[in-house]
């Protein structure tokens, strides 16, 4: 999904497309033929593959013909199964009869003569993987969202050493912070909350990524030095008991006793939220309000009308845990959401760390990987890009409908 070019349309939730028809007339979804449900004709394509869940790169999948395969790491197919699971169900978000095929770093698959190769990467989302295609004319990279200042900067590592060995033709690689880079490491964003949590005398709320679980821990780990508790919504308590089923990953337990979950005011309570509810360590805005300066509640805009209830008391912060409004349409919510805080005296401290490599590290990947062309991808400022590069690798610049050879 491209939401600067989705928000010319459109406006959620007033102005939101009805179906399919919106998105193919304004060019917000590929009119490739033979490739979504709505059409009566044969799949014209093999297969998808996603490198992760973020919705940017996952968002239209649930308009694809259900006898085209999803090949994805199964981080990601548990994340993608269980967000549709606690959302409301709507035509861009239907997922029911996608064939999902998971894979894990060392496993290779075909797709017709093309063998792929994923290999982790790390990301500001679990389950996140760069792709080795290799194909009859020579190897294709793609980097999918990657960055080597997070906590996993071996696994990034581990895919540019694979990737070099390739030798590839040509390289897909992503260029999000070519513009104000904000260089943080996830322990910098440790410090920082901890050093606010230090300093407040009452209640810390914290708005952060539900699928980010690297800032989960550090909010926990800050939690647990300052003597609070972290306290999750209904909906990342629900997310977290799912991914703890994976072994791989290495996530706290929901049921210990750093955390608390914090349940909202509602007259009904979907069934997914009741299997929540029954957990011993559920508490609402009014036990929120008794024990403010014991707890760290991680919320988001929509729990802004709890603290109606809540009352944070002075000397309470707000803490932004995420990337910073990046269009109009989201700066006139941050508008909204910044009256909130002033009104009940909340300082907001913007502490984040991105989930996308910076650019001199970006251009050491590229340089090491050594593609004959680059193509960048997943970036406002392309010809920036290609101009930053140019002295490293041959650059071709994507033009939408235009194919290009690999060779």
């Amino acid at each position: 999904m491209n939401f600067s070019e989705r928000s010319k349309f459109y406006s959620e939730p007033w102005l939101s497309p009805r179906d399919e028809r919106g998105l193919l007339e304004f060019g917000l979804l590929p009119n490739i033929q033979g490739a979504y449900k709505f059409e009566d004709t044969t799949p014209s394509i093999d297969a998808v593959i996603l490198s992760h869940s973020h919705t940017d790169h996952s968002s239209y999948i649930s308009f694809l013909n259900r006898e085209i395969p999803i090949y994805c790491g199964a981080t990601t197919a548990t994340i993608l199964q269980t967000l549709a699971e606690i959302s409301p169900k709507g035509f861009d978000n239907d997922l029911d009869g996608l064939q999902f095929r998971t894979f894990r770093t060392g496993n290779t698959f075909k797709i017709g003569s093309v063998e792929i190769e994923p290999v982790h990467v790390d990301h500001s989302v679990p389950g996140s993987y760069g792709l080795i295609l290799h194909t009859s004319e020579g190897a294709l990279v793609y980097s999918g969202d990657f960055r080597i200042h997070g906590t996993k900067p071996d696994l990034t590592q581990e895919f540019i050493d694979r990737a070099e060995q390739a030798k590839p033709v040509a390289m897909l690689c992503e260029g999000t912070n070519l513009i104000g880079a904000d260089f943080s490491t996830e322990q910098e964003v440790k410090d920082k909350i901890n050093k606010v949590a230090g300093m407040s005398q009452n209640l810390i709320l914290a708005t952060f990524r539900n699928t980010d679980v690297d800032r989960t821990k550090t909010l926990r780990d800050v939690a647990i030095q300052n003597r609070r508790k972290l306290a999750v919504s209904l909906r990342q308590a629900y997310l977290l008991n799912k991914l703890n089923a994976d072994e791989h990953l290495d996530l706290p337990d929901l049921k210990s006793s750093d955390f608390l979950i914090f349940r909202r005011e509602k007259k009904q309570y979907y069934k997914w939220e009741q299997t929540i509810l029954e957990l011993p360590n559920v508490i609402d805005a009014h036990e929120v309000r008794r024990r403010q300066r014991e707890i760290i509640l991680a919320t988001s805009f929509s729990d802004l009308k709890e603290l109606l209830d809540i009352q944070p008391e002075s000397g309470s912060s707000f803490v932004l845990s995420s990337s910073e409004p990046f269009n109009e349409e989201m700066e006139i919510e941050y508008d909204k959401f910044v009256n909130w805080l002033d009104h009940f005296g909340l300082p907001m401290y913007h502490i984040h760390c991105s989930g996308h490599i910076m650019p001199t590290e970006i251009k050491r990947a590229i340089s090491k990987i050594s593609p004959k062309t680059l193509f960048p991808i997943h970036t406002e400022h392309p010809e920036l890009f290609g101009r930053y590069v140019s002295d490293v690798t041959k650059v071709a610049l994507p033009q939408r409908k235009k194919t290009f050879p690999i060779t």
